[in-house]
């Protein structure tokens, strides 16, 4: 099993679109920066307008963190389509080269093959996370130092974390939007298990993700019983990360969700790809 993981991971690092997630990524989070630095801290001197008539704010809030945490707000809505660009490849690219029959007659069996391929997503959507954490808290230090970290949260208002609290709250964050982005990988996976073509994949999880979005945003009665089965209803589960205090039982039902989400499209395409007619 270990062996074939690494000959999928040696085959998804080698193909050209895999690093399309990581130079967009590399590109866009400096650009976002320089952005910032022109713009010179406007947006936290807007958050804080209402405060700084009755309080006197002291310490640096324009910090790497502020910008580390601005990166994170767009990280569930752009990234799922680099997710899906390599995850929706990982059975569809077989199908369109033609490759299955070849590969599959080797000795061994349907089910360690699609695992292998599984946990090759898994990876490279977690190597992408880890790969924006990185460049987005220590790229955003060392252009503009540390300090607190001002929060919004739509039910208690602005909330100003310390400092001392930040590592192990990012890490959390981070952690979370794997999580959550394990869902998009997924999700992808399963659709690229159905189809022969390897665009089809990325489109189709692009085009439920933006349906389930415009569901679970919807100001209507009729849908608010739906929103909490719906899996982009939680995607944005990492914010919690930045309440004070943690409200647990809200992260832990998220959790949760987003897992049953990531285990039913699994066992689906698991399902599917087993009783598959390979013809190619």
């Amino acid at each position: 099993m270990i062996n074939l993981i690494r000959l999928e991971l040696i085959k998804t690092y080698a193909k050209w679109r895999t690093y399309i997630g990581f130079i967009a990524v590399g590109v866009l989070i400096p650009v976002i920066m320089w952005i910032m630095w022109i713009e010179g801290g406007k947006f936290i001197q807007y958050q804080l307008r209402t405060l700084q008539a009755d309080f006197f704010i002291t310490g640096n809030l324009f910090n790497g963190w502020a910008i580390a945490q601005v990166i994170m707000n767009g990280l569930w809505i752009h990234v799922p389509a680099l997710i899906a660009l390599v995850a929706g490849d990982q059975l569809a690219g077989e199908a369109t080269a033609g490759t299955f029959r070849l590969v599959l007659i080797r000795p061994v069996s349907r089910t360690a093959f699609l695992n292998a391929k599984y946990i090759t997503t898994l990876i490279y959507t977690f190597s992408l996370v880890v790969f924006i954490a990185l460049l987005s808290v220590l790229l955003g230090l060392w252009l503009f130092g540390s300090g607190d970290l001002i929060a919004i949260d739509p039910r208690e208002g602005i909330i100003i974390l310390p400092e001392s609290f930040l590592i192990t709250r990012f890490a959390l964050a981070y952690v979370l939007a794997t999580w959550s982005m394990f869902v998009v990988a997924s999700l992808a996976f399963f659709i690229s298990s159905i189809v022969e073509n390897a665009i089809g994949p990325i489109i189709t999880t692009m085009v439920v993700i933006v349906i389930f979005l415009i569901i679970s945003n919807l100001p209507v009665e009729s849908v608010e019983d739906i929103k909490p089965w719906l899996f982009t209803t939680h995607m944005n589960v990492w914010q919690q990360a930045f309440r004070e205090p943690l409200d647990w039982n809200r992260i832990g039902n998220s959790f949760l969700v987003l897992g049953a989400y990531t285990i039913t499209f699994y066992l689906t395409t698991l399902i599917i790809f087993n009783r598959k007619d390979i013809l190619s």
